[in-house]
């Protein structure tokens, strides 16, 4: 959900800026877009932080409804990427890479894009609940709206903290087993908001 996580392309979160004449996208460029990464699609992985801002006011069942939301988002973008990892692997033996691309992308985008955040903005709603219940004498509907309002605005803030330090742990555990990002040590992997 965050920024490039570190890739060969550095700040270009991994799409290669390739112009043609008077600066316009050349073909490549166009060629390379992310459908998972690059458009309103990837909005969808913050569905389950608007669930979790919702909560106060929604039934239960619907912000469960925002995880499959987020879940499937993170489950095509895992398939996607290890369809382009057979791509970038023609020859025999690509199941090596292929599995990891898979497993790196799923693992990271569901710790990422749904686990800590879901559960950042669960605790930080439900904090801001019950210290707006203490401090205020707010109708019990204004103080769930503020409470809402108040998720809302603190996604955009914890996605990098959220992005990097997942990228740190995965860095420190399980990529040394098998050798680096999404791409099988080629680059760091970057996702959902590159």
């Amino acid at each position: 959900m965050a920024a490039d996580a570190g890739g060969a392309d550095g700040a270009t979160g991994g799409r290669q800026e390739q112009t043609g004449p008077g600066g316009q996208p050349g073909d490549a460029a166009l060629k390379a877009k992310d459908l998972y990464r690059d458009t309103w699609v990837r909005f969808l992985g913050y569905a389950n932080e608007v669930g979790e801002s919702f909560r106060a006011l929604v039934p239960v069942s619907l912000v469960w409804a925002t995880y499959g939301v987020s879940m499937a988002y993170v489950t095509a973008d895992a398939i996607d990427k290890g369809k382009k990892a057979a791509q970038r692997h023609p020859e025999g033996g690509r199941t090596g890479p292929v599995t990891v691309a898979v497993v790196d992308t799923f693992v990271w985008q569901a710790l990422a894009s749904v686990a800590v955040p879901g559960f950042t903005i669960n605790r930080l709603c439900a904090a801001s609940l019950a210290v707006l219940s203490r401090t205020t004498r707010w109708p019990t509907p204004t103080r769930k709206w503020v409470t809402t309002a108040i998720g809302l605005s603190a996604i955009p803030f914890i996605i990098t903290p959220i992005d990097r330090s997942v990228d740190y742990v995965l860095d420190s555990t399980v990529r040394k087993l098998y050798g680096g990002g999404e791409h099988g040590g080629e680059e760091k992997s970057q996702h959902k908001d590159d």
